[in-house]
């Protein structure tokens, strides 16, 4: 099953389409979620619509690319965006514990916030709790939604060593926070001074005290204190957490995942395909990125491989080995066999008559390997000179470094360093095979690699044709044939 099987994914009817209010690019870590969300947002806003594009942690030179300096916790308008379709584009970049404030904020009274917001042990949860960044990822794109200020939003998941947890961390951040552990924190507060409740504080008392040991007394308190100022807003950590999720898996919200062709990434996008359908999430489908390509697919690599290995022997043969009977050939004797001495037989360079021990000046027996006539003496600067002095066969091809083989040479590391891209080629046909296989009703959108990392608003509109491009690109480039293995 070659790639061209796998159904095609149409972005740019996926972009269009009205009802997809939300695109979540999800994916394992280093395989172009940031840049496919920003290139899906800068297409969606040059069609039409007014999108904003909610990214956790992007590169710097991201950023700078969409025009902006700095993205922060608010959306910033994109400049450059062709606006004559009426669309816009906004960007910004999850601050964690911005919008863990926010919520704070939002669902306390002044003077509880700012209790809340000086507690040690919030600074610690906020700035890098585990799964915090998650929830709160979750926490801004329902803010976003229901301001109702874009028609689309997309959403850069949270790098993480897996996929799944953008969907698991929240849940376990709301239930933490409104689990048995925290509301047995909060008892001491709640109970106070009443009589009645003296025994049970007594036993919470015993039970903290022994966790104080553990985590240390400051901390317990901390602990009880933050407790005891959140305990009106526990209750709205799960709540507002469902309510994301169930919006996640509404119609218009449609689930991308982004891998590269290697075996890691897209074992990893194959278990994020099983569990969004295990939730009834919403797959749109998968955007391979950085898949190679070649003009001349239709010579494969085991071609290449033999063709660079026969012109390789004909550079060790090459030069012919010139004959006694050519008279372009003379040795530096003056004639064949002739010597400094001139004449038949006379001095070092004896005639054709003489045996295999005469002179340095012996005839066409005195031949190295490569197939090259020593000169009379055998000196290497002779050698040298001689071969300035003779004219170049007519027949040798002429280089600019003087080399008749240099071209000879540029096509074997031509033929090399194609074999290599079709193997890579082979390689990425079979990882995504695999995929193929276990997901056959998968709609994938391939993106060609680019030569160099995305740096303006320019690559990114590259790569959003790509995207919206692959279909026709990939009917009219040759399929490589896998090698065997």
């Amino acid at each position: 099953m070659s790639m061209d099987m796998a159904p095609r994914l149409d972005t740019d009817a996926l972009l269009a389409d009205p009802e997809t209010r939300i695109v979540v690019c999800c994916g394992s870590g280093g395989v172009g979620k940031t840049t496919t969300a920003a290139a899906l947002g800068v297409r969606a806003a040059e069609r039409g619509r007014k999108a904003v594009v909610l990214t956790i942690d992007p590169a710097r030179r991201l950023a700078q690319s969409m025009g902006i300096d700095a993205l922060d916790n608010v959306p910033r308008r994109v400049e450059g965006i062709d606006g004559s379709a009426g669309g816009e584009l906004h960007a910004m970049m999850l601050d964690m514990k911005r919008t863990f404030d926010e919520f704070v904020e939002a669902h306390a009274d002044p003077e509880r916030a700012r209790a809340i917001l000086a507690n040690p042990f919030y600074q610690s949860l906020s700035a890098g709790f585990a799964g915090t960044q998650e929830y709160m990822a979750m926490e801004k794109l329902g803010q976003l939604r229901a301001r109702d200020e874009w028609d689309l939003i997309i959403v850069d998941t949270p790098p993480s060593r897996s996929a799944l947890d953008f969907l698991d961390a929240p849940k376990r951040l709301g239930s933490f926070l409104d689990g048995k552990f925290i509301k047995v924190l909060m008892a001491p507060a709640k109970v106070g001074g009443r009589a009645g409740m003296k025994f049970l504080n007594v036993g919470v008392s015993m039970m903290t005290g022994t966790v104080s040991k553990v985590l240390g007394g400051q901390l317990m308190r901390d602990v009880q204190t933050f407790a005891a100022a959140m305990d009106t807003m526990f209750g709205g950590f799960r709540t507002r957490a469902e309510a994301t999720y169930r919006l996640l898996q509404a119609p218009g919200t449609a689930f991308l995942v982004v891998a590269a062709p290697e075996r890691d990434a897209l074992r990893e996008a194959a278990y994020f395909v099983e569990r969004l359908a295990a939730d009834r999430m919403p797959l749109a489908g998968l955007v391979l990125n950085r898949v190679h390509g070649s003009g001349a697919a239709q010579l494969s690599a085991e071609r290449a491989l033999a063709a660079a290995e026969t012109l390789s022997l004909g550079l060790v043969e090459a030069p012919a080995v010139p004959t006694a009977d050519d008279p372009e050939n003379d040795d530096p004797g003056g004639g064949p066999g002739d010597g400094p001495g001139d004449g038949p037989g006379d001095g070092p360079g004896d005639g054709p008559g003489d045996g295999p021990g005469d002179g340095p000046g012996d005839g066409p027996e005195n031949l190295v390997e490569g197939g090259i006539v020593d000169p009379g003496s055998g000196n290497a600067q002779e050698q040298n000179a001689s071969a300035a002095d003779d004219p170049p066969a007519a027949d040798a091809p002429s280089d600019p470094d003087g080399s008749p083989t240099s071209a000879e040479r540029l096509a074997v590391g031509l033929l090399r360093l194609h074999a290599e891209r079709m193997q890579v080629l082979a390689r990425e046909q079979r990882t995504h095979h695999r995929f193929t296989t276990l997901h056959p009703e998968v709609p994938v959108a391939e993106v060609a690699a680019l030569p160099g990392d995305v740096h303006d608003l320019a690559g990114l509109r590259a790569i959003g044709e790509r995207l919206a491009e692959q279909t026709e690109q990939t009917e009219q480039q040759p399929t490589p044939t896998p090698a065997v293995g």
